[in-house]
């Protein structure tokens, strides 16, 4: 009996611990977020594609580029542990802003000349940020922190390496949020010091480790199912940029921009041909782009921007497309899925008015739209080359994501069955045939 007892449990805990490897068997990429910014101008990046993870080598040949020549004030903030989750829970990408733990380093951004920002930067067990500035700019860091900034000489004809050590939670006396606040408002009194000594700089804030490892496959060295402005291709070509008083204004990008007379008819690729912009327009609440094309096509995107209480903060919207050929208007109305946070920018792989169609036609008119890898933003262009974090249409619950949720109730399913099974084992209580005669034992005198 005990016996038994033994072997059914060695069957369950080998059975939990198949399971447990099996769900465990994924690939991990440890990686660390980086967000650069400067109070003078830094060279344009591209925005990465989704899932990309920005190897040592990029980010090096980046630098190169940033701290080529001349003396430059570099200001690391370099925090113990960061992952991008930690923007994600306690900063205000998603809620009220108002309850963000990243205030002053969010407002730094935004006010920022330019900025960058790596979502996943490759990380092999040390920091390498640090020793890639130091070989740079050719000097070695000085800890600092606010009190000593305010009474440290800046020589701006050599370059500088302020480097200000920022903790992480430990669940000892802080939660992460005011660690994270607490850490913000040291950011925030570098930045103050800074601006109020008129020395230009340039900012870094990044991880010495990840918080927490991400489990998701690399991409550096497989070719990426879906980019956005990413150099899959070698030529792609720039965003269609409205600019006012040398600032932009409105951005535009699409792999193609087809037209078609009917259902029958061919496409027209409009975005192969180089348009004009002659009648865009933008200011804080409406923004119209305007593309002139020579072959006698031209579209007019409408979009607006205004604040929803609910949410606490502004949205922009794709009002309408207005199509203009061979003397005749068509009407596209936006509905409610192109829309996105003003600060961001709108992103769809598919955008038309026939299928699924997320441009309503308001006439009669037999034209059709069909806007391939299309995105666009209004309102919020800060860092002047780049789109903002881009709002895409795509649901959450992809085709991926059901498969997943099916397999794993699959097998929790085969799990729970099968460990129902083992426990319910029951030992023989005799050991003889009952349906067959008796052991008889004869009895000797």
């Amino acid at each position: 009996m005990a016996e038994l007892r033994r072997r059914r449990r060695s069957l369950v805990m080998a059975f939990i611990a198949l399971f447990v490897a099996f769900l465990a068997s994924g690939s991990a990429t440890p990686q660390v977020p980086l967000l650069l910014w400067s109070s003078e101008s830094l060279p344009p990046l591209a925005s990465p594609s989704a899932g990309h993870i920005t190897s040592k080598d990029q980010l090096t040949s980046y630098l190169d580029a940033a701290f080529g020549s001349g003396s430059h004030t570099v200001l690391l903030f370099l925090q113990d542990k960061l992952s991008k989750d930690d923007f994600t829970v306690f900063g205000g990408v998603f809620g009220n802003k108002e309850d963000s733990a990243f205030k002053h380093l969010e407002a730094a951004l935004q006010s920022s000349s330019s900025s960058v920002t790596l979502p996943a930067l490759e990380w092999s067990g040390s920091s390498a940020i640090l020793p890639l500035l130091q070989e740079k700019l050719g000097v070695s860091p000085v800890l600092v922190d606010a009190d000593t900034l305010s009474h440290l000489s800046i020589n701006t004809s050599v370059s500088n390496l302020l480097l200000i050590n920022l903790p992480y939670c430990t669940g000892l006396h802080k939660s992460c949020r005011e660690v994270l606040h607490d850490n913000d408002e040291i950011i925030g009194n570098v930045l103050s010091t800074m601006k109020a000594t008129d020395v230009p700089y340039t900012a870094i804030y990044t991880g010495l480790r990840p918080s927490q490892v991400i489990t998701e496959p690399s991409m550096t060295s497989q070719a990426a199912g879906r980019a956005l402005l990413q150099a899959v291709v070698p030529d792609v070509k720039p965003p269609i940029m409205y600019n006012v008083s040398g600032s932009p204004c409105i951005m535009m990008w699409a792999q193609n921009l087809n037209v078609s007379l009917s259902a029958t008819s061919e496409w027209v690729d409009l975005g192969a041909q180089t348009p004009t912009l002659t009648g865009s327009m933008c200011n804080s609440t409406n923004a119209v782009l305007v593309l002139n094309f020579g072959s006698g096509f031209t579209l007019r995107f409408a979009m607006s921007q205004r604040f929803f209480s609910v949410s606490a903060r502004n949205w922009f919207t794709l009002d309408f497309v207005e199509l203009q050929a061979n003397g005749t208007t068509a009407f596209y109305r936006g509905n409610r899925g192109i829309y996105a946070p003003a600060e961001y920018s709108f992103h769809c792989q598919s955008v038309n008015s026939f299928r699924d169609a997320l441009l309503v036609p308001q006439n009669s008119s037999q034209w059709r739209l069909n806007f391939i890898d299309f995105q666009i933003q209004g309102f919020g262009l800060n860092n002047g080359t780049n789109f903002s974090y881009a709002s895409d249409c795509a649901g959450f619950f992809t085709a991926g994501i059901w498969m997943g949720l099916v397999t794993s109730l699959l097998m929790l399913l085969i799990f729970v069955y099968g460990l129902q099974m083992i426990m319910n084992l029951n030992t023989m209580d005799r050991f003889d045939d009952p349906k067959g005669p008796s052991i008889s034992v004869p009895q000797s005198e």
